[in-house]
């Protein structure tokens, strides 16, 4: 019915533009308006003060429109599934708030009605970086009941770590503790997060809704216009290899690749700080040897996702299974597939021990030589395998300095393990497989939790041994595009001078131009006794107090389990012998310096 002023209350200009704007709404906006128009009545009606809060009616009953989102990342991922679920939320007519938790006021945290947390577990179950404070606050004796709170919590994790999804299950958990009803359970998801996150998020909505929409998928999808290709980690770009050079010396114990792709045609921009993703292949040496204690036909078709796309066994093994790392599900699921003793007496609990250390150095091949084969077809027997997750690099140049190429620095892994030569999916098939001219399946991981001080005269202080100094080239490079004035300090280290100095001459270029201030090495093999990045930072202590006095922020990446963690005591120990303070005033000031985002890390 077209609204006029003989049948309404409305003036011929209300009149017309309602009338123009209600054939565009979908039925979600529309509840949502009456909702919102019968809250705002109500509260105008009222003698109430307080700003309305928008509800929606349902049988009666008062529902919260007003959604508050917490993310805890470390690489970028909960943050942009935190960002997607904001999207979508607000376009079934949320009032929605989303928040970093380290930019989170925790004495709001007894105000929010309906909480939504995607949060990350680092390393070996430990809580990303940005989640320290919120996490410690929760868990201290300074948490506030919780009872009118209704949440729920997506968790991503990696299933072959031991404490899969541990952040994720502690908030869940103690959210509940302090009263907390979940709206929604909480839901896990290993590294092909991308359907469980989509199912979290179609409950969540639904339970939010109670009634008013059935589902997430009531949303229609905005569609690229005809012509116009996005590419994402679901849709990676195919870029072409421009360059693959060795950057260690003739005699060096390592291999050090420096990667040049072309993103031209990709539309796909990054920032410093930013990671590329890239979806490798197996080698087919060890697929065919795998296939080899097979029973099946390597020209079998098999299903590999959900769609239903059929490949055959053998390219499925190279192209969309992992088979180079034994978690603990698949281990769980083969057995339920066959009847060997043996391998239920490793699954047997008080065995948890015995279990880790089997999984540890094995992959696919050595389990079905261990244990054999399962299910009764190729396709029982690839169904339980995880479907091949992407390889996430530090992000090696600036976009500014290289418009349309994206570089990255990736170190071959090649070891021994139980009798047999290991190498690393990725890093092998960029040192051994790729060529110029090849394609290669990626996209770009968006990461602000490691990124330049907004103001370009802050100091910054780098830390990045091995593969590590990736960032910082972009960073460097970066800088030197936009002539920031800031001060740069770069502490960086590896075996040897004459062999692993990687991009030296660029390194000396930028000291003489002065857009590197200031550069300490630390060559390990070189001296009898072994010198870090570490030791290079004791031995400046007192000039580098200096610069973190002066604001300067401190950015480290690499090794987290060594390297990482033993920079960390290290500035701990420079700022309480350099300030004159106690071990946990240093620990506090290096903690407000991650609160203030001048402490961040990049690390694997």
């Amino acid at each position: 019915m077209q609204l006029q002023v003989s049948n309404s209350p409305f003036n011929q200009e209300q009149a017309e533009l309602i009338n123009s704007l209600l054939p565009s709404l979908t039925e979600t906006q529309k509840i949502w308006l009456s909702g919102y128009l019968t809250a705002t009545l109500s509260v105008s009606n009222s003698s109430s003060a307080d700003a309305p809060v928008l509800e929606a009616q349902s049988g009666g009953k008062a529902i919260s429109k007003v959604v508050t989102i917490l993310y805890g990342s470390q690489t970028g991922n909960a943050q942009g599934l935190a960002e997607n679920a904001a999207s979508k939320l607000e376009g079934n007519g949320f009032q929605v708030t989303i928040s970093s938790m380290s930019d989170f006021k925790v004495n709001n945290l007894k105000k929010i009605e309906n909480l939504l947390i995607a949060v990350s577990t680092h390393g070996e179950g430990d809580p990303p970086d940005n989640t320290l404070s919120f996490h410690e606050y929760l868990h201290g004796r300074r948490a506030p009941s919780l009872e009118g709170l209704r949440y729920s919590v997506l968790a991503l994790g990696d299933s072959s770590y031991e404490f899969f999804c541990e952040t994720g299950k502690q908030f869940d958990k103690r959210l509940e503790e302090l009263g907390g009803t979940r709206l929604f359970p909480r839901m896990d998801c290993d590294l092909d997060y991308d359907e469980p996150a989509s199912e979290w998020l179609e409950g969540v909505i639904s339970s939010l809704s109670e009634g008013q929409v059935s589902s997430a998928a009531a949303i229609p999808a905005v569609k690229a216009s005809v012509g116009e290709q996005t590419y994402s980690r679901t849709n990676p770009f195919k870029a072409e290899v421009l360059e693959n050079i060795n950057l260690n010396g003739s005699g060096s114990n390592k291999e050090t690749h420096h990667l040049e792709l072309s993103l031209e045609g990709s539309g796909l921009t990054f920032e410093p700080g930013d990671s590329l993703g890239i979806y490798p292949k197996n080698d087919s040496d060890l697929v065919d040897m795998l296939l080899m204690e097979l029973d099946w036909d390597p020209e079998e078709t098999v299903k590999v996702n959900k769609q239903g796309e059929l490949r055959q066994l053998r390219e499925s093994l190279i192209s969309d299974f992992e088979i180079t790392v034994l978690t603990k599900s698949l281990i769980e699921q083969a057995a339920q597939l066959t009847g060997n003793e043996d391998l239920k007496e490793l699954l047997k609990p008080g065995n948890e021990e015995g279990l880790k250390d089997y999984r540890e150095g094995r992959d696919l091949l050595d389990f079905v030589r261990d244990f054999g084969s399962w299910g009764e077809s190729a396709q029982e027997f690839v169904s339980i395998l995880r479907k091949m997750p992407a390889r996430l690099y530090s992000i090696a140049s600036s976009l500014s300095a290289y418009p349309d190429e994206v570089h990255l620095t990736i170190g071959a892994v090649r070891y021994e393990s139980h009798g047999r030569e290991r190498k690393g999916v990725c890093s092998i098939l960029c040192a051994d497989r790729l060529q110029p001219g090849d394609l290669l399946p990626i996209y770009i991981q968006h990461n602000q939790n490691f990124k330049q001080p907004k103001n370009p005269d802050t100091p910054i202080i780098m830390v990045g041994p091995g593969t590590g100094i990736a960032p910082f080239r972009s960073f460097i490079q970066d800088r030197e595009e936009s002539e920031a004035k800031g001060k740069t300090w770069l502490f960086f280290g590896d075996q040897h001078f004459v062999t692993d100095f990687l991009y030296q001459t660029e390194w000396q270029k930028w000291l003489k131009t002065g857009v590197l201030t200031k550069m300490d090495v630390a060559f390990s093999r070189d001296t009898d006794e072994k010198v870090y990045v570490q030791d290079r930072m004791r031995e400046q202590s007192g000039e580098l107090y200096e610069w973190l006095q002066e604001g300067a922020a401190v950015y480290i990446c690499g090794d987290e389990k060594n390297m990482a963690h033993d920079v960390h005591n290290t500035l701990i120990e420079i700022i309480e012998k350099e300030g004159n303070m106690s071990h946990a005033d240093a620990q506090a000031y290096l903690e407000e310096m991650q609160q203030n985002k001048r402490y961040q890390r990049d690390v694997y």
